[in-house]
This record gives C-alpha cells, sequence and structure tokens, in this order.
C-alpha cells in the first residue's frame, strides 16, 4: 500500500472527513438534540430552524466535509480494489455501503425531508396546537434517524481505522 501514496491520502482523507461527519452527528446525538429537547414546542422548532439554517445556507466547512467524505469514500474505494488485498477490499466495501446506505441514504430520506418540513413552519403565524403537531411529527423520527446515522458514521470510521492500520 505504501507504494500508492494517492490511494493512502485518499484512505487518509476519507477516514478524517468520515469521522468528523461521525462527530457532528454524534454531537447533535447528545448535545444539540438533548440541549433543546427541554425548550417549549415553540422554541425548539426555532432553535432547530437556526441551528438547521446555517447548513441550509450551504456553511462552506460543513459542505466540504459532507460532501467531501461522500467523494473521497468513492474514490478511495475505487482506487481501493486494485491497491488491496481481499480483505482490505471487503473491509473498504463495507465501510463505503455502510457510509452511503446507513449514513448518506437515511439523511436523504428522513432527516433532510423532516429538516425541510420544520424549516416551512412560521412559528410566529401559528398557535401551540400547530407548534405541537409539528414537533410530534419532526422530534423523535428525527432523533432515532440521527442516532442510527450516528452509529453507522462511527462503524463506517472504525472500519477505515482498521483499514489504515492493517497497512
Amino acid at each position: 500500500m505504501l507504494e500508492q501514496p494517492l490511494f493512502v491520502h485518499l484512505l487518509l482523507a476519507a477516514t478524517w472527513l468520515c469521522s468528523l461527519v461521525a462527530g457532528f452527528l454524534l454531537a447533535f446525538a447528545v448535545v444539540v438534540m438533548p440541549g433543546i429537547k427541554n425548550l417549549n414546542d415553540r422554541e425548539f422548532i426555532r432553535a432547530f430552524q437556526v441551528i438547521d439554517g446555517i447548513i441550509q445556507k450551504r456553511q462552506p466547512v460543513f459542505m466540504c466535509v459532507w460532501i467531501g467524505s461522500i467523494a473521497v469514500l468513492l474514490a478511495a474505494a475505487a482506487m481501493g480494489t486494485g491497491h488491496v488485498d481481499e480483505r482490505g477490499q471487503l473491509l473498504l466495501f463495507c465501510a463505503t455501503f455502510v457510509y452511503m446506505i446507513g449514513v448518506q441514504l437515511p439523511t436523504l430520506a428522513i432527516n433532510v425531508p423532516l429538516n425541510n418540513a420544520l424549516q416551512m413552519l412560521e412559528v410566529d403565524a401559528v398557535d401551540k396546537a400547530a407548534h405541537r403537531a409539528a414537533r410530534n411529527a419532526f422530534e423523535a423520527r428525527w432523533n432515532r434517524s440521527n442516532s442510527i446515522r450516528t452509529i453507522l458514521a462511527g462503524l463506517t470510521s472504525a472500519q477505515l481505522i482498521v483499514l489504515l492500520c492493517r497497512y
């Protein structure tokens, strides 16, 4: 593997970026969502709208890390098939599969649509019942999906670290 510096750099970058995503998801799971959980419905929705609004506006560092993790991991997986043994290929395939299906797919299929629905709610234009209904439709499902994404992003990072340590 040391003979293939581009592959090594891609694998290091993929490990780093996927680990940053795992940390981001973990921060939401153990700090952000528990922190805003105790707010009333209106405050909870508004707080999440503000936090998510930064992401929705394509914050450059976030976008580089999130999109970069996908691009670099896929590039490492494509290049890795010719540069690692069968066990390494299996690890790399599993890491890529887990990340794409277990982290990115739920993000696109569950979390982003929930975020977008919450963003559409004009908190000052609706009553407490609408706040309660919006939060009920959002919070438990979003947290469940994020917990799964967090675990699987961590698993991806662990698999990539194991692969790096093998060489």
